[in-house]
């Protein structure tokens, strides 16, 4: 499961215009025309996706409730996961 709340950086109880401003930094920062990395696109089109879901109120709490559940049934596998981009990102 991608955390969309971890691709922009906010907490799940971040507001409608914090998850706004959220966006817009990290679209600038991996627009495809202004970022010539490889996977700035791909960055891109993630930002977007959460974007996507988490302004829209029914999407989100779909999520939300999606992320909840997976919490509950299976917690190794998330914890499992958490360390797992906590690893990648500290090697980076």
């Amino acid at each position: 499961m991608q955390d969309h709340y971890q691709k922009l950086g906010v907490s799940p109880s971040a507001t409608a215009d914090l998850i706004k401003a959220a966006y817009r930094k990290k679209a600038a920062l991996y627009h495809p025309d202004k970022n010539p990395s490889p996977d700035a696109a791909a960055r891109f089109r993630e930002a977007q996706e959460a974007y996507e879901v988490l302004t829209d109120a029914e999407r989100r709490k779909a999520f939300d409730d999606y992320r909840q559940r997976s919490l509950i049934e299976d917690p190794l596998a998330v914890a499992q996961d958490i360390s797992a981009k906590y690893i990648q990102d500290v090697i980076k």
